[in-house]
């Protein structure tokens, strides 16, 4: 990784499977938001998100979701998501995701999400939390999430 490239704390190694593969012979456009999703289920279990959601009834919503198609993806291949916050605040914070090919060696797919905390009882935004906020930043290290 170069100096300048971005810092991604958290990455899983997903294998693309034939049934994920559409008409044109390719990784179906949606399959990219399960691999966002799996990315960003695992930075949330680091930071401990999944404990808060069981006890006090708070959890992450998405409110916004999208993706870059750089390079299509087939069957054979094993793919790299990783994720990474890149701006926090009071309800939330945006999280930005990019899939790499083993087979091709190079991003494939870019994303981001703006994910922010609901009271479930309620339906109403609440708030991230200082102990959420201090997981992700000491996650995210030397990364300007903040």
């Amino acid at each position: 990784m170069s100096r300048d490239e971005p810092r991604f704390p958290v990455s899983v190694e997903i294998p693309v499977a034939w049934g994920e593969m559409d008409a044109l012979n390719h990784v179906n456009n949606v399959v990219y938001f399960r691999y966002f999703e799996t990315v960003r289920i695992e930075y949330l279990r680091r930071i401990g998100m999944l404990d808060v959601l069981s006890t006090a009834g708070v959890g992450p919503v998405l409110a916004e979701t999208s993706a870059r198609y750089r390079r299509p993806v087939t069957f054979p291949d094993t793919l790299r998501a990783e994720a990474r916050v890149i701006e926090l605040d009071e309800h939330g914070f945006t999280m930005e995701y990019r899939i790499l090919s083993q087979a091709q060696q190079t991003v494939t797919t870019e994303g981001s999400a703006r994910v922010v905390m609901v009271d479930f009882g309620t339906g109403r935004r609440a708030p991230l939390g200082e102990a959420l906020k201090r997981r992700v930043l000491q996650l995210e290290g030397e990364n300007n999430a903040g």
